[in-house]
């Protein structure tokens, strides 16, 4: 009879499993709060302190026009039927591309992507044309932030991309057009929210989300881009975050000095050449196994997303292979996760650690140590993601 303990840490593993299916590659790494998926370390206070725009007010038919795509809001009780009559659009093509049946209701405010171009809102619809970005704002600075670089990782929609607004249509308010991010299966809107540095409710006000934030797999989302600084322009963010309150003093100027080059050394000392480690690497896995021990339970997809590795307490957990840190987060549980990207679209994941002796965003080399086998439980568990999908790691090690 299984060591009640340890079913429960084996229970753990498989709910860390089915979360893991959420990963992302992104730099703000995973979260493993088991509210469905990874997000970053469990804070959400970046995403917080990002200030995001206003929807857009929609049409009388619900459209809201970008410069390069359209949507359509829902009205409270509409079907997708109701919505395609209302915009003159086939249900069939709403339907196939938002993987929405015909005869769904709709919530209030929900997002329907249109996968072409209807007639811009004008005043005849009761809109005012083309939502634009301000000329003098660096949209690449502002959106920077709330993004955070993740427009080259992040699912976008762009496999099916639409004509862009004719040159001559009518401007309407200023404001930025929204990435369109198509969920994957075992996302969810925490997920998501961090992937982007957006809070949660600024996600679900923007696309219509209820209470519960529920999406489904291939819903196309609108996240929500940085508000416009009041000023209008990114200079006038730029002095805003120069300036103090009264009475709390004032920013300590750059020294002279540290804008000047150090002086040329009087004579040059011969530095040690630095080993080659990779030379003397005797392994042609592509990956190292993580500890020195055995494996108690083999790789199951689906039941079992990783391999489980028995070693003595404290003993070292190392890295796979060469990579960034990308994530190191706990589980309801507090049991403490190690997450690593790699090249080719490769994570390790080391789950059940102690003692993490590195840090998010460290970049480490095969065999490194990153943390210790705890006592009590001494086994790790280990796991191969390529993208959203597990795969058996044994392959990768022998």
């Amino acid at each position: 009879m299984a060591h009640p303990v340890m079913s429960r840490k084996m229970a753990r593993v498989l709910l860390a499993g089915a979360a893991l299916s959420a990963l992302v590659a992104c730099e703000d790494g995973l979260d493993y709060d088991l509210r469905g998926g990874f997000g970053a370390d469990l804070d959400t206070t970046g995403a917080a302190q990002t200030a995001t725009a206003t929807r857009p007010r929609p049409d009388k038919r619900g459209i809201i026009s970008y410069p390069n795509y359209q949507v359509a809001v829902a009205r409270r009780g509409d079907t997708l039927t109701d919505v395609a009559n209302r915009i003159d659009v086939p249900v069939a093509d709403l339907s196939k591309y938002n993987g929405i049946r015909p005869e769904d209701t709709l919530r209030q405010g929900e997002v329907i992507a249109l996968p072409y171009r209807v007639s811009e809102p004008s005043a005849a619809t009761g809109g005012s044309g083309v939502v634009t970005a301000p000329s003098d704002v660096d949209i690449a600075a502002l959106a920077g932030g709330a993004i955070n670089d993740s427009s080259a990782a992040a699912p976008r929609v762009d496999s099916e991309p639409l004509q862009p607004a004719p040159k001559n249509a009518p401007k309407g308010e200023t404001g930025f057009e929204p990435i369109r991010h198509k969920v994957k299966r075992g996302e969810t809107a925490f997920t998501i929210s961090r992937l982007y540095n957006v809070t949660p409710r600024a996600l679900a006000e923007w696309n219509g989300l209820n209470s519960d934030f529920t999406i489904r797999e291939n819903q196309i989302l609108l996240i929500p881009p940085a508000a416009a600084p009041s000023s209008g322009s990114a200079a006038g963010t730029a002095a805003a975050a120069t300036t103090t309150a009264p009475g709390q003093g004032s920013p300590t100027p750059t020294p002279p000095s540290a804008t000047k080059p150090l002086p040329e050394p009087s004579a040059t000392v011969d530095k040690p050449e630095s080993p080659d480690l990779g030379a003397t690497q005797t392994s042609t896995a592509q990956m190292d196994y993580p500890v020195d021990g055995s494996i108690i339970r083999p790789y199951s997809k689906g039941k079992n997303n990783g391999i489980d590795i028995s070693a003595p307490a404290g003993s070292a957990v190392k890295a796979a292979a060469n990579g960034k840190v990308a994530a190191i987060t706990t589980d309801a549980d507090n049991v403490k996760i190690v997450v690593v990207r790699h090249d080719n679209n490769l994570m390790t994941v080391y789950y059940n650690v102690d003692n993490v002796s590195v840090k998010k965003g460290a970049s480490v080399k095969r065999g490194q140590s990153l943390a210790k086998v705890p006592s009590g439980d001494s086994f790790v568990h280990f796991e191969v993601r390529k993208g959203f999908d597990s795969v058996d790691p044994i392959p990768y090690l022998e």
